[in-house]
């Protein structure tokens, strides 16, 4: 079983730089308090460190 992490939007995308916008879209998020499960690769930690103002990390499986 692969490791997973559950990362939760918690800042809006508002007057935020196009590259931040576009990382939350990558990660599938787009609105404010939504949660996603994400296979934990380097790819995904990356773009979290990227807008750690906008997302944080809740739990991490396995």
């Amino acid at each position: 079983m692969a490791k997973t992490i559950v990362v939760k939007q918690i800042g809006s995308p508002i007057r935020r730089p196009a590259i931040q916008r576009e990382t939350l879209k990558g990660l599938g998020l787009n609105k404010m308090n939504r949660t996603r499960e994400l296979e934990d690769t380097p790819a995904v930690r990356g773009m979290v460190a990227k807008i750690p103002h906008l997302v944080t990390i809740v739990e991490e499986r396995g």
